[in-house]
């Protein structure tokens, strides 16, 4: 059984295999809401399988107070060069729009940071759309912050496509 951790009125546990379908279904909604077509449902559902064979990958789930899985986010561990010690990118965080304001995004959020420290990491790093202020908001509330290089000015998360 898949550890189970009761939060606010949220309960948030690690997915196990057999949770693929509800990670599945709660990534294809995020891939939805972004307005996306790609990938395609049976490449979410293949890559959900991978990942959760994958001991650097968790996926968390968060279901709000009797209720079904509203909430998933995707962890990603990896050493670190520049911290000599283990890093955690929290690659996805995505809640039902039903189930926002509930406390669901902040549990998921406080069990993945949880599950970096009991793994020894020394820093858990996001993205998220600046213009998206009510989700940069949440992240500052949760002690995440964007900051600056030794240059000045502030690191950006970029991304070139192949």
């Amino acid at each position: 059984m898949p550890e189970r951790e009761q939060r606010a009125d949220a309960r948030v546990w690690v997915a196990g295999r057999e949770d693929a379908a509800e990670v599945t279904r709660l990534m294809i909604a995020f891939r939805d809401w972004w307005e996306r077509a790609e990938p395609s449902d049976e490449s979410f559902a293949a890559g959900v399988a991978r990942l959760l064979d994958d001991p650097q990958t968790e996926f968390l789930l968060a279901a709000p107070s009797g209720r079904a899985a509203a909430g998933v986010c995707q962890l990603r561990f990896r050493h670190g060069l520049w911290y000599d010690g283990p890093d955690c990118w929290l690659e996805d965080i995505y809640v039902e729009q039903g189930a926002q304001r509930l406390g669901v995004g902040r549990a998921l959020v406080d069990v993945a940071v949880e599950r970096a420290r009991e793994r020894g990491v020394r820093r858990v790093q996001l993205d998220v759309t600046e213009t998206n202020e009510p989700a940069v908001a949440f992240y500052r509330s949760l002690g995440f912050d964007s900051w600056s290089g030794p240059a000045g000015g502030r690191l950006l998360v970029m991304t070139r496509w192949l």
